[in-house]
């Protein structure tokens, strides 16, 4: 990087110095100082550079470049060549002086560059800051700050350039009015001074080694005049605490007469400041560096000042030292300083002064005093040589302060006595009781939280500063050695000093290793010397019984141990080789565990087999009955540390069983039963393990001791009959017998096996239950002692276990087996099942484990009840322990659950069968199945232990099935997704060990590992992940690999089991047991042909039961897995359902149509169903007047259901398309068929009752079922527009109605045509067979529907025509008359649907029609009726050669229909009438104008009709004959009288047409006036009132002249048969029959026109 590349770098940054933000102004300056490391020169002339030529750059600014300069030239200003620094130099120096006023951090930054430089350059600088210097001119303050950091910074470079400065400085300090330049002269001169004694001390490394102190003591004088007597009495304390800071090292420059002059008045005025100022540091330092300066010259002055002084100083030592104050931690330095001058000079007058005050009860001048002494002992050793007795006798009052400062203050204090030989003088002992006294000390509490920066309290405990005082002492102090040992034994053994064993041991052993070191002699102890000393059984014992409790104490029992170890020849001399090789293994146990891990039990019995061996290696009765004695007395010391006491009891027992003198044995064993503290339980767990250790050796002896201490007067005084009744007596006499009983159980335990069986029923047993069961006057008392109860367990259990241990246990027959499980049953019964209190229920669960495992065996009973109540009293347990000590709680739940195992695995090795392990599984299956989340957990986990175990132990001799492997499989399986994690890896392990038994029972080998199986363990990370989707994503993992190992003969078992699942109350349980379900349905289903009803009628009733909404989908997935394998079965099984069909069973069909291919699969079956059976039964009615009733059968009924839950389905759809004709005619037949048929009597009590909230609320009535499965099938097939049609036009509503059902039909068929013609020719094509369907309501529906569509041009657009006139016309001759009238009206619709189609099917068309006129011998036929109101729709259509051949046949036929009864058929035959007028033109006139003439009255006179259709039917007639009669006046007269709305006067009409007959039909009237004769006594009021009108308007008239005949009548050649007319007319009588009255055979005439005649 060139320099100019550096200066672009430095100018950069600088511009980027002036950011807001001081974050990036430091990162800026950290970059500078980064480039300055590499280019230090280059930099530093930029800053410079830079500065210069930004003159006006603010002060904050110019002070940051300046920092980072002085941070440059810290690191590299041996780099600078002269001129650079020259340049520096004075940027700083008038950075510095810029302005006047004081701008400290600038000026300050400006300074630290000059101080950096003049490290290398001093001369430079100081000549520039001369040059800053004006005489008789105050200099400014930097530059005084600048020339003291320089005298500090570089002392030997400034000290000489001193004269000068203060040659040019002392003028003007009188001068200095302002405080602020004052204190910059004081700093100014303390540097000064402070250079120059350093200066001086180091003249051999000085550039002018002739420098002396008289060269500044003129100038410093003169300076210290003014400083002391003007500027120390001002009233600016800062300025104060300057003079005073600057008078201590001005006072080594002063000369020694004037100091001694000016010490009467130094001293004084500097202790008077300690009145006036709190932070004393500065004054006790200068204070120091006074006294100093007064000793070195030998002032006199200084002894009439000591006792200001030193009471000055004692109260600055007395303040309470605060930590946080780094100042008040200096002061007191300084003070003590000042007292290591004061010892050094006058240490008789120090210690008259200090001394008394040790004996204060004051805390702060104890400890204050304490500080003082141990300071001067230390520092001023010489001088304190001589006063060592009297300093000893001082510190016997604080030895007795009780004052934790006091104390740490007295250790301290003996800690230094002891490195300058004091405690060797006589009274020293009582300082070494002192140190151990501390160390015994209970360990200080920590606080609950300290401080980030506070140190460790028990660092500066008393009892840690003691401790460690005691080790130094030990082990840095050669000359104790002598003074301790073996002194420190003595402290080993007193209880009082228990806590300081620790640090007791670790300083023998060390003080021992000193003494071998020097010799065998040295080290012995002469026990006869020392008789204060503890003996060697007594120090052997204590040693040992502590180190059962190695953590307590900071590890006292490893150095308890290593104590023994060094010690072995003081204790026995054979004992060396064992130890040091027994010892170290013991340690190295200890080194391996902690206090949390360490197996406390495995401790002790190590340390029994220590004391056993070493009992054996010494051999000598003597000694250990010795030990024994001694370990009795101990007995006593323990009794504030429980379990040190019992570990002691065992010692006991254990020195004993090795003592051969039966003698002392019972004397010990007597003295402690006796002595015991029965009240105390580990006492007596303790007393009971030594009598059972001693039992080894001496089982008689123990036996005899323990029932002649029963029979003895301690004994019995305490169980008195008069006591008993007494709550205390009685609670001491229950503890006594608690003890005795554990004394029993544990000589069982201990004592030899071979021995043991002879005695356990006649000496042991009895003696335990005699205690136990208490008698009063011969009367039992139940105890309510539950540490009686305890003992009495453990008792038992101890015996059953030797019992079980002994080789000759299978031949021993254990008569009270019985009647002990029965007791423990009852203590367990009797624990509270909520909570763990005690451990009596694990003991005695223990107890039974053990006794289930001796002869004779429990009974089924006795087993089922032992099962039972176990487990009740465990599994309800809460799951965590409440109380405070949790942790004790924890270990004992975990042991009484360990104590449950054992005997579940007990129980079941009796019964190793598939039986006895279901009926293990059956008493844990309620808890499996618990809502409560810590009961199944502990199911599951002894339900997975049960399985291992039975796994591990299977023996299998022949090939044998493993019958209850689903079930239990389904037992266990959904727990896979337990709440509890723990639950699901057990519930896991218990499906694989299953697997893996049904793999044994199939004869594979133990050791043989399945992939399959093996896959399992792979899946219990899966479970552990709290994710559902994981979670269930693993459950069905496990459904698979379960679906490949399970044999077919249990799948359905398995199925069976899990389907109970789905109603588990723990939700996810049953969410996993739908998913398995699937999963096995989906993998194992082919299988399950013959079982699908079974599981279809199992899963409806556990949904019905089960009330969780997961549920419902799942089993629908279910049917949905077994319908694609087995769909014929599922959909007959789904048919059996009762009706109405509950929600859930429509789910489960709703399921079939997910697929399309399995749907129209299903919907084929349903067709099928619904149409194979016959739709109803006839019932005979009560009364034979009655129809039958019709009854629906059930088979379609259901079918009918079924088949709309499927299509409600919108996944159907594409199924529903594939099946649409079918779908669509089956339907339409279903409904024409169910027309009021009636549900099953059963059926309609359930409707009349109304339905469940389960059921469906569709209506089960079986027309409208079909009606809305029809509906949903149009629906789900897209044609909504067709369902919409008909629901506006009430289509659906007419369809169910035996009265509206054709209509119905018709506006199906119509909306059909309308809005879905496409689908028509598939839906004909399947209607075609349908027309000889022997229901004859399908028959007409199909012909009502096909009818309509020829209304319709669909027909023709989609070249349907042709078939459908076809499929019409087979049903002609059908016998229903409303199939042949529908027909007929189907073809009559071809005129609106089909019109240009009509004249090609003419000829079959009339044909119909005409053979319609003549269905039946029905006179008021409907097919009739329907046949003229087709033929009125032709016959404008048809060609007129086509109807002509017809025509007369027609008019003919319909005549007597005028007068019918009925006003539909005179409606339609008056009209058929008047459009068989209007066609009848050209050839047809002639033929037709009979009909015309013969219809002329009756049509008159209806119009009187009192229908008004009718009436309205004769006017059109009428208009349409007028142009037939050629008479225009009478056609013009219709055509004005009879207009459509317009009122018609009859009379005057009647009289207009009478006229116009009269005279242009003169020969006809009396065919008119014979006709209107039969109405002459017509049921019709007003038609019987205008018969005689009109025969009066034809009153006779004068023949016609021969010659106006022509123009009278119009051409004869106009009508047919006109010459029989004019015959007719001349003869004066009737014309053929059918123009007169009508034939009686052919048709009706008018109402009663007949009656009377």
């Amino acid at each position: 990087m060139t320099e100019s590349s550096v200066k672009k770098l430095a100018f950069t940054l600088l511009d980027a110095i002036t950011d807001k933000d001081p974050l990036v102004q430091e990162q800026v300056c950290s970059a500078l100082c980064s480039v300055g490391e590499v280019r230090p020169v280059e930099t530093l002339r930029a800053c410079e550079e830079y500065l210069r030529q930004h003159d006006k750059l603010a002060h904050p600014y110019r002070a940051a470049v300046l920092r980072a300069m002085e941070r440059v030239l810290s690191s590299c200003a041996s780099e600078l060549d002269k001129d650079t620094a020259s340049t520096i130099i004075l940027l700083a120096s008038s950075e510095m002086t810029k302005t006047k006023d004081l701008v400290w951090d600038w000026q300050q930054a400006a300074s630290g560059v000059l101080v950096a430089v003049g490290r290398q350059f001093i001369s430079k600088v100081m000549e520039e800051l001369l040059r800053r210097l004006h005489p008789g001119t105050l200099p400014h303050c930097a530059v005084l700050h600048t020339l003291a950091s320089l005298a500090v910074a570089n002392a030997f470079g400034v000290v000489p350039f001193l004269p000068s400065v203060l040659s040019s400085l002392l003028p003007v300090l009188g001068m200095a009015k302002q405080d602020t330049v004052r204190v910059a002269f004081c700093s100014a001169l303390q540097h000064f001074s402070e250079g120059a004694l350093e200066y001086l001390a180091n003249l051999d490394r000085a550039p002018d080694p002739t420098v002396r102190k008289d060269a500044f003591a003129t100038d410093i004088f003169s300076a210290y005049d003014v400083l002391f007597h003007q500027w120390l009495q001002s009233r600016e304390a800062k300025l104060r605490l300057a003079v005073v800071e600057a008078l201590g090292p001005m006072s080594h420059l002063l000369p020694s007469e004037r100091l001694e002059e000016q010490l009467p008045k130094l001293l004084p005025g500097i202790l008077a400041l300690y009145k006036k100022h709190a932070e004393t540091f500065y004054l006790s330092k200068s204070l120091g560096q006074i006294l100093e300066a007064a000793v070195s010259v030998g002032s006199r002055t200084l002894e009439t000042q000591l006792d200001a002084l030193l009471a000055a100083l004692h109260s600055q030592i007395c303040v309470p030292v605060e930590s946080s104050s780094p100042l008040v931690m200096s002061n007191q330095k300084e003070v003590l300083r000042c007292f290591t001058v004061l010892a050094c000079s006058s240490p008789d007058r120090l210690l008259a002064f200090l001394l008394p005050r040790l004996d204060t009860s004051n805390e702060r001048t104890r400890v204050g005093t304490l500080q003082v002494v141990r300071h001067v002992i230390n520092s001023a050793a010489a001088q304190m040589e001589d006063k060592k007795p009297f300093i000893l006798s001082s510190m016997r009052l604080p030895l007795l302060d009780t004052n934790s400062k006091v104390k740490r203050a007295v250790v301290q204090v003996i800690s230094a006595m002891a490195h300058h030989g004091y405690l060797e003088q006589p009274g020293g002992e009582a300082m070494i009781e002192y140190i151990v006294q501390q160390c015994a000390l209970p360990p200080e509490q920590e606080p609950e939280k300290p401080g980030p920066g506070s140190k460790d309290p028990k660092a500066d405990s008393v009892r840690a500063i003691s401790v460690r005082t005691l080790y130094l002492v030990s082990t840095t102090v050669d000359r104790m050695s002598h003074v301790l040992w073996p002194y420190l034994l003595q402290f080993l053994t007193p209880v009082r000093f228990t806590g300081a064993l620790t640090p007791l041991c670790r300083s023998l052993v060390h003080l021992a290793q000193k003494r071998q070191e020097a010799g065998a002699d040295a080290f012995l102890i002469q026990y006869d010397a020392h008789a204060s000393l503890p003996s060697p059984y007594a120090v052997t014992g204590r040693l040992l019984v502590v180190s059962s409790s190695p953590y307590l104490g900071d590890g006292r029992g490893a150095a308890a141990l290593r104590l023994l170890s060094v010690l072995h020849p003081n204790i026995h001399p054979l004992l060396g080789q064992h130890w040091e090789t027994t010892v170290p293994l013991l340690l190295g146990y200890l080194d391996e565990h902690t206090e949390e891990t360490l197996p406390q039990e495995e401790w002790e019995e190590k340390l029994l087999m220590f004391l056993r061996d070493t009992l054996a290696i010494v051999s000598d009765n003597a000694w250990i009955c010795q030990l024994s004695l001694e370990l009795c007395r101990q007995l006593p010391c323990y009794d504030e540390a429980p379990q040190e006491k019992n570990f002691l009891y065992k010692c006991i027992g254990t020195t004993l069983g090795a003592a051969s003198s039966k003698e002392v044995v019972r004397k010990h064993l007597q003295e402690l039963l006796e002595t015991a503290r029965y009240q105390e339980e580990a006492e007596r767990e303790g007393l009971a393990c030594c009598f059972g250790i001693c039992a080894v050796s001496h089982l008689e002896d123990t036996l005899a001791q323990l029932e002649d201490f029963v029979r003895s007067e301690v004994f019995r005084k305490s169980t008195g009959i008069l006591n008993i009744f007494k709550d205390r007596s009685e609670n001491e006499v229950e503890k006594v017998k608690s003890a005795l009983i554990l004394c029993y159980g544990h000589v069982a335990a201990r004592a030899p096996r071979e021995l043991v069986l002879a005695k356990v029923e006649s000496d042991i047993l009895r003696n335990i239950c005699q205690h136990f069961n208490t008698k009063v006057l011969g009367v039992k008392v139940e105890t309510k002692d539950p540490a009686l109860k305890l003992c009495l367990v453990q008792s038992v259990c101890m015996v059953s276990r030797a019992i079980c241990s002994s080789t000759q246990a299978g031949s021993f027959h254990f008569t009270r087996k019985a009647e002990l499980v029965t007791q423990m049953m009852e203590f367990i019964r009797a624990e509270p099942p909520d909570s763990l209190r005690t451990p009596i229920r694990k003991k005695a669960m223990l107890t039974c484990t053990y006794l289930v495992s001796v002869e004779p065996a429990l009974d089924e009973q006795a087993r089922a009840d032992v099962i039972r109540g176990c487990l009740h009293s465990i599994m309800a347990l809460l799951p965590e322990p409440m109380e405070e000590d949790g942790g004790c709680q924890k270990s004992l739940y975990l042991e009484t659950l360990h104590a449950l195992e054992d005997l579940l695995t007990s129980l079941l090795q009796r019964n190793m069968t598939p039986q006895g392990l279901q009926i293990m599984i059956e008493h844990l299956s309620p808890w499996i199945k618990s809502p409560r989340g810590h009961e199944r957990a502990r199911a599951l986990g002894l339900s997975a232990l049960l399985l291992r175990y039975f796994l591990e132990h299977l023996r299998v001799s022949a090939l044998v099935p493993f019958h209850n492997l689903g079930l239990l499989i389904g037992l266990f399986s959904p727990r896979c997704a337990d709440l509890w994690p723990a639950t699901r890896q057990e519930a896991v392990d218990c499906v694989y060990s299953l697997l893996y038994l049904q793999l044994g029972y199939e004869g594979f080998s133990r050791d043989y590992r399945d992939d399959v199986a093996e896959r399992l363990l792979s899946l219990k990370d899966g479970l552990v992940h709290p994710d559902p989707a994981i979670l269930f994503h693993t459950c069905h993992s496990v459904g698979q690999i379960i679906a490949k190992r399970l044999p077919p003969d249990q799948l359905i078992s398995l199925l069976l089991t899990m389907f109970e699942a789905l109603g588990d109350p723990e939700k996810n349980c049953s969410r996993a047991a739908t998913v398995m379900i699937n999963c096995l349905l989906q993998e194992r289903g082919g299988v399950l042909q013959e079982k699908v009803p079974e599981i279809v009628s199992v899963l409806r009733s556990k949904l019905q039961e089960a009330q969780g909404e997961h549920i419902l989908p799942a089993a629908q997935h279910s049917v949905y897995l077994l319908a694609t394998q087995h769909c014929a079965a599922m959909v007959s099984s789904l048919l059996g359902s009762p009706l109405p069909l509950d929600s859930h069973t429509c789910m489960l069909w709703r399921a079939l149509a997910v697929e399309p291919r399995l749907a129209a699969q299903v919907l084929g079956l349903l067709l099928e169903k619904m149409s194979r059976d016959v739709p109803f039964k006839e019932s005979r009615a009560f009364l034979l007047g009655r129809t039958p009733d019709r009854v629906a059968t059930l088979l379609p009924l259901s079918a009918t259901c079924a088949l709309f839950e499927v299509m409600s389905t919108p996944a159907a759809g594409p199924a529903v398309l594939e099946l649409y004709p079918q779908l669509f005619v089956a339907l339409l037949l279903r409904v024409s068929c169910t027309v009021g048929v009636q549900l099953p009597r059963n059926l309609q009590s359930q409707e009349r009752r109304g339905a469940s909230p389960a059921l469906a609320t569709r209506n089960l009535e079986p027309c409208s079922s079909a009606v809305d499965t029809l509906r949903c099938m149009l629906l789900r097939s897209g044609s909504e527009d067709v369902v919409q049609r008909m629901d506006l036009e009430g289509g659906w509503e007419l369809l169910r109605t035996s009265a509206g059902h054709e209509e119905g039909a018709t506006r199906l068929a119509r909306a059909m045509a309308e809005h879905a013609g496409p689908r028509l020719p598939l839906v004909l094509k399947t209607l075609a067979c349908t027309h000889s369907s022997a229901y004859e309501n399908q028959r007409v529906t199909t012909t009502a529907f096909l009818a309509e569509l020829l209304n319709s041009n669909v027909a023709n657009d989609l070249m349907l025509l042709d078939s459908l006139l076809e499929s019409l016309a087979a049903r002609q001759k059908d016998t229903c008359a409303s199939v042949r009238r529908l027909v007929l009206r189907g073809l009559a619709n071809l005129a609106s649907g089909c019109p240009d189609k009509v004249r090609a099917h003419g000829p079959q068309l009339l044909t119909a029609m005409i053979g319609g006129l003549d269905d039946g011998d029905n006179p008021h036929s409907p097919v009739a009726l329907e046949a003229m109101l087709g033929l009125a729709r032709l016959v404008h259509l048809v060609e007129a050669w086509d109807l002509r051949s017809g025509l007369l046949h027609v008019a003919i036929r319909i005549r007597p229909f005028f007068d019918s009864e009925k006003m539909e058929f005179r409606t339609a035959s008056i009209r058929l009438f008047g459009h068989l007028n209007k066609v009848c033109h050209g050839d047809c006139e002639d033929i037709f104008l009979d009909q015309v003439v013969g219809g002329l009255a009756p049509l008159l006179l209806h119009l009187r009709d009192p229908q008004a259709t009718v009436a309205s039917a004769c006017r059109f007639a009428l208009c349409m004959c007028g142009p037939n009669l050629a008479c225009e006046e009478l056609s013009a007269a219709f055509q004005k009288h009879l207009q459509e709305g317009r009122a018609l006067h009859f009379g005057e009409f009647l009289n207009t047409t009478c006229k116009h007959l009269m005279h242009h039909f003169p020969d006809l009237l009396g065919r008119l006036l014979t006709t209107c004769l039969f109405y002459f006594k017509s049921s019709w009021e007003d038609v019987r009132a205008a018969a005689p009108l009109f025969t009066g308007k034809h009153h006779p008239l004068p023949r016609p002249h021969a010659a106006r005949q022509p123009r009278l009548m119009p051409p004869l050649h106009r009508f047919p048969g006109a010459a029989r007319i004019a015959q007719a007319a001349a003869a004066g009588g009737p014309g053929p029959a059918h123009f007169g009255a009508p034939d009686p055979a052919e048709g009706p005439g008018p109402r009663g026109a007949n009656k009377g005649c």
